[in-house]
């Protein structure tokens, strides 16, 4: 027994040791300095973490014991194996009814990120633990394309509304906002000035993080014309610029510099963010597309680090009309919550990237949408009618609320909507009549019969945005009354229906009623949408995988 605590007390010391050296990617070399170059594809050692799977699993071996970025946090005696994950994502509080007599309106900014969805697929795909806040309810039903009528006129966008009954509460309707932005054609695109912001520091090492980094960025250099500046910044203990202000007919160098990055170091991406931005500022294109895009698992260990100081760093920076894009890579320990915070404060899109389809989705299947904005600072605004609807529930968009008051309060952000992007929003509402139970809230103030308010409209959808230049907002209104209604659902909302239902059901949502994923894999199996969308019947696939306790 005292040789076996003795082995087991070695063994510990020997870990602490080798964590503290910063031997897992955080050691203190500068990132430019390749005499400290590791070749971290090469097969386990004691020396450094080995890209096995693709680089999607890090070990180091200590005799018969090893250290694996793998999922749980477990000593697995079986295996002699001890397994970790740091990923952070922020506290979701779903949102619940709310009595329309007391609270008409809800305020929220637009969203048109979809990291949500594809960290998703993610986990199902590698048959890991899904937690409840990693799923953005919102950010799964904006992941896929929506049939809405396209704008006309100086809108930037059109809007949408249906109504319905809803598939999973018999007791209420499904109402579907939907806005569809502008479409623009990409040969006579304006000018970007793009800065590549890539994180190369040893927890990025590995083919899916700093490999399809390379890979994601080689594909967009591919899309650029002489009239596009490019600049690279990395960061790891600390920042270097790479390069700056190329043009897209320097495909050759750039393509040579992206492949020629190498992960190692600390993490200090504040240094990195700062660089960025003064390199995009001295390229500063007028009325063009200036833009970081950031690469990185957001995992942060130098600098500035938290993310209230990164939002201020950010938010302030962004005021110099640079927008930054987050791009997210890795497993295991990606801070979600940061890399969100950054793309919303930026004025940017946050997108996950788990793979060379994806980045070919994001990167230039959707490029107009990704690095073009259209509208800035975009925000709705429902004003539900209490003579008509009694309460009503958000679906989604939790971390994107607003008070009501900053809906007319242009110094207050709102979102991005790039180019041919859509935006669906869902609401559960229980009309006057309907026997939904709602909160018991009794006011004086707010009682109202119908007469009061007998316009017969439900509700008023209003929505504030800029021109991309601007900084005075434009309002559109939009009244929705009982015409919209429809007995059947349109393809399109029957769509984001089944996907609310399917993100529900993984949460563990006690709105989800009588859903089961069975019922939403049926229906959106049938869906004509679905037989026409590779990207729909993978969806169907991986619902098919998800297990609900």
């Amino acid at each position: 027994m005292k040789k076996k605590s003795m082995k087991k007390r070695i063994v510990a010391l020997t870990l602490t040791a080798i964590l503290s050296l910063g031997l897992f990617g955080c050691s203190s070399a500068e990132d430019g300095a390749r005499d400290h170059h590791r070749d971290y594809t090469s097969p386990v050692s004691t020396d450094a973490p080995a890209a096995e799977d693709g680089g999607a699993n890090y070990k180091m071996t200590l005799g018969n014991y090893s250290m694996a970025a793998t999922e749980g946090m477990a000593y697995d005696q079986s295996q002699n194996e001890i397994e970790w994950n740091t990923e952070e994502y922020k506290y979701i509080d779903e949102n619940g009814w709310k009595v329309v007599s007391v609270s008409p309106f809800s305020t929220f900014a637009a969203d048109v990120d979809t990291a949500s969805y594809a960290n998703l697929r993610r986990m199902i795909t590698r048959n890991q633990s899904i937690p409840a806040d990693a799923v953005r309810i919102e950010e799964l039903i904006n992941y896929f394309k929506y049939d809405y009528k396209a704008p006309t006129g100086s809108d930037p966008f059109s809007i949408t509304t249906e109504l319905a009954p809803c598939p999973w509460n018999d007791k209420t309707q499904l109402l579907l906002v939907g806005i569809k932005a502008k479409d623009i054609d990409m040969r006579q695109r304006k000018p970007s000035n793009l800065v590549f912001l890539v994180d190369v520091s040893g927890s990025m090492n590995g083919a899916d993080r700093l490999g399809l980094v390379q890979a994601s960025f080689k594909m967009l250099t591919d899309e650029l014309s002489e009239n596009d500046r490019i600049s690279l910044v990395t960061y790891a203990s600390g920042d270097r610029v790479v390069f700056e202000g190329l043009t897209g007919a320097d495909k050759k160098e750039i393509t040579e510099k992206v492949e020629d990055l190498f992960a190692s170091g600390g993490t200090n991406g504040s240094a990195g963010i700062q660089t960025a931005y003064e390199i995009a500022e001295k390229y500063y294109i007028e009325g063009g597309n200036n833009r970081i895009i950031l690469a990185t698992d957001g995992d942060l260990n130098i600098g500035i680090t938290d993310e209230g100081s990164l939002t201020k760093l950010v938010k302030e920076k962004a005021k110099s009309g640079v927008e930054m894009s987050v791009l997210g890579f890795g497993w295991g320990n990606i801070s979600d919550t940061r890399m969100e915070a950054l793309a919303d404060n930026g004025n940017g899109n946050y997108s996950y990237i788990d793979s060379m389809n994806e980045a070919r989705k994001v990167l230039v299947d959707e490029m107009g949408g990704t690095l073009f904005t259209v509208a800035k600072d975009v925000k709705f605004q429902l004003e539900f009618n209490p003579a008509m609807v009694k309460g009503y529930r958000q679906i989604g968009y939790e971390n994107r609320a607003m008070a009501a008051e900053d809906f007319a309060d242009d110094t207050k952000d709102g979102g991005e909507i790039g180019a041919g992007h859509n935006v669906t929003v869902l609401y559960e509402i229980a009309l006057k009549d309907s026997e939904q139970e709602l909160p018991e809230i009794d006011s004086k103030y707010s009682k109202v019969t119908a007469d009061d308010n007998a316009t017969g409209e439900y509700l008023t959808v209003n929505i504030r945005y800029k021109a991309p230049d601007g900084d005075t907002s434009t309002l559109i209104e939009k009244a929705v009354d009982g015409a919209v209604f429809s007995e059947k659902m349109s393809e399109n909302m029957s769509w984001a229906a089944g996907v609310a239902q399917a993100g529900m059901l993984i949460r563990k949502s006690e709105y989800a009623g009588t859903s089961t994923m069975a019922d939403v894999i049926g229906r959106l199996s049938e869906l004509d949408i679905t037989r026409e969308d590779e990207y729909r019947k993978e969806f169907c696939e991986l619902m098919k995988k998800v297990v609900i306790d």
